[in-house]
């Protein structure tokens, strides 16, 4: 499952510590530069404070404070590039309607697996700029 080329940075946003430290972990594993934050505030914060490109967000729909998608708009602002692979413990249905997501948006729906977590996190670090996986 290891990634080919060079480490890319990816922040990964949940605040339960058992999800966001295992996909952390998991991404780790591919090879990539991980960055974690318990928190959209914390997130926003850290980006600033490290001032280091984001090649992906990848974030809890519904954390505590902030939600997934208005701090992929956030960070959006500062980073125009910026790939976004959303997690969340609800369906896709209910997601786009409570939190106004784009259908198309890239979802991992909770629970995932390794390979499906692999999958999509490499799919979209490789992917042109504003193209989608298929997740």
């Amino acid at each position: 499952m290891q990634n080919e080329g060079y480490a890319a940075t990816i922040l990964v946003v949940d605040d339960e510590p058992e999800v966001r430290n295992l996909v952390a972990a998991i991404i780790d594993s591919l090879g990539y530069k991980v960055h974690t934050a318990d928190s959209g505030e914390h997130a926003l914060a850290l980006h600033e404070r490290l001032g280091v490109h984001i090649d992906l967000l990848v974030a809890d729909v519904v954390p505590r404070g902030m939600s997934g998608p208005r701090l992929a708009e956030r960070l959006g602002e500062r980073q125009a590039d910026l790939k976004v692979l959303y997690i969340s413990g609800y369906d896709r249905a209910h997601v786009a309607q409570q939190y106004l997501l784009d259908r198309r948006a890239n979802l991992l729906s909770k629970p995932f697996t390794v390979a499906q977590l692999a999958d999509a996190v490499n799919a979209l670090v490789t992917a042109k700029p504003h193209c989608r996986a298929a997740v």
